[in-house]
């Protein structure tokens, strides 16, 4: 198993202090995509959500030194991550004083590790909706731009023949320019556009759109592969 200091993946912060669990959660997640990085208390899983880049967080409820709720409300000062809260407590009162507090959603531990990853697509879908919306909708690397509103996409001066899921594949990666995206986030990204596909077909798609860039794939300029994780597009202008 590759060691968590070198996971490459979906940055996830889970905050419990139920060892086995967490052990349970990281084992089922880190293959589906994500790096799951782990704290037991309150006041270091704080720590670690004030310092870290996270695309979410799951925090307990119950844990020693500080509760989660008064680390989501100390959190929620200073960051919009989603949060996904887990507790052995079912009752009304303490959704609705977790959800009050800012948590996205809520969760008791009776789940299964199925829902928990149902609940923290959602989430973090949710909250990609919320800051697209104040992205810009043109892109650009090296000679390439991408114009999300006009649905256009430009190499040099001749304009690009893309599928929708070509396009929407290209966006997602000059989005995250510069990072990598995994096949499991390209796959959950592109099927909110309606499309039903599987996890390899994904490369194939990446390989028309680098035809189309007249990428080489041994040397490419645009699209790189990340072996065993997924791809990163890269500004060739900014090569050295």
């Amino acid at each position: 198993m590759t060691p968590p200091e070198t996971q490459t993946g979906r940055p996830l912060l889970l905050v419990d202090d139920d060892r086995k669990l967490c052990g349970l959660i990281r084992d089922y997640l880190t293959p589906l995509g994500w790096k799951v990085e782990v704290k037991h208390t309150g006041p270091e899983g704080l720590e670690a959500a004030m310092g870290g880049e996270y695309e979410a967080v799951i925090l307990d409820v119950m844990m020693p030194g500080m509760d989660g709720f008064d680390v989501l409300r100390e959190l929620r000062k200073r960051s919009d991550v989603p949060v996904l809260m887990l507790t052995a407590m079912g009752d009304e009162a303490d959704r609705i004083a977790g959800l009050e507090t800012g948590a996205d959603d809520y969760l008791p531990k009776t789940f299964s590790v199925r829902e928990l990853l149902a609940r923290l697509r959602a989430v973090t879908r949710r909250h990609s909706t919320k800051v697209e919306k104040t992205e810009p909708s043109e892109w650009t690397a090296g000679e390439l731009r991408l114009c999300e509103q006009s649905h256009t996409a430009v190499l040099g001066d001749r304009s690009l023949e893309l599928t929708a899921l070509e396009f929407a594949l290209l966006t997602e990666l000059l989005r995250a320019k510069g990072r990598v995206k995994t096949r499991e986030q390209l796959i959950e990204q592109v099927s909110e556009r309606r499309f039903d596909i599987f996890d390899r077909s994904i490369d194939v798609h990446v390989s028309a759109l680098r035809r189309k860039l007249g990428d080489d794939p041994r040397e490419p300029r645009y699209i790189r592969t990340v072996r065993g994780v997924g791809y990163v597009l890269g500004d060739p202008d900014s090569r050295s």
